[in-house]
């Protein structure tokens, strides 16, 4: 749980190292309009939220959980830094949907392990630790971001900057007979299964 909790906060280091800044990035360095902003996040934050639905349907049929949160993860990861060498708006729609399907496949599965990770007592102290570390991240990013832009870095190079938090993706620890679905619940068993625990 501790170690999934750090690699959220460091992922979001390095993704609100970059949203903050990709609007202008957008319309400043490549010259696309306010419609393209618009379109480019809409994409991106639909893709990630029906992939959810997704990931957490394959984690309750049995798919690996730390496969897909590691696939996630580095989806996100490689693709994310990659923007600042877009050359037109239609390179940072393709990386900017690539690293919401990162998001989207992690998400269901992290939150599967970590209800798993924890006694039922513990688990609302469990996801609120993760939350607080993720919300942290999203604050830490930003500061990154306006550190690297004062030392005299351009938009891409900060974008580059934001692949190097994305290294404790390869510490997470398995969920190999911990984690399981619905379906391997003994009989009777009238337990919550990963489908409540990945909402």
């Amino acid at each position: 749980m501790l170690v999934l909790a750090l690699v959220s906060f460091l992922n979001d280091a390095a993704s609100d190292m970059i949203a903050p800044l990709l609007p202008l990035f957008l319309t400043a360095t490549l010259g696309a309009g306010p419609a393209v902003v618009g379109l480019v996040e809409g994409i991106a934050e639909a893709t990630a939220s029906l992939l959810k639905l997704a990931s957490g349907r394959l984690a309750d049929r049995g798919w690996n959980h730390k496969r897909l949160v590691v696939g996630g993860y580095g989806v996100s990861n490689l693709a994310r830094p990659l923007i600042g060498l877009a050359l037109g708006w239609g390179w940072v729609l393709l990386l900017r949907f690539l690293d919401r399907v990162g998001k989207g496949i992690r998400t269901s599965p992290r939150d599967a392990l970590i209800a798993a990770s924890t006694t039922e007592q513990q688990r609302g102290m469990a996801f609120g630790f993760h939350r607080a570390l993720d919300n942290a991240g999203a604050m830490v990013g930003p500061l990154i971001a306006f550190a690297l832009l004062s030392s005299g870095l351009d938009l891409g190079r900060v974008f580059l900057w934001s692949l190097g938090p994305g290294v404790l993706v390869l510490v997470i620890p398995d969920d190999r007979g911990r984690t399981r679905s619905p379906r391997a619940r003994p009989a009777g068993d009238s337990r919550p299964g990963c489908r409540r625990c990945a909402r």
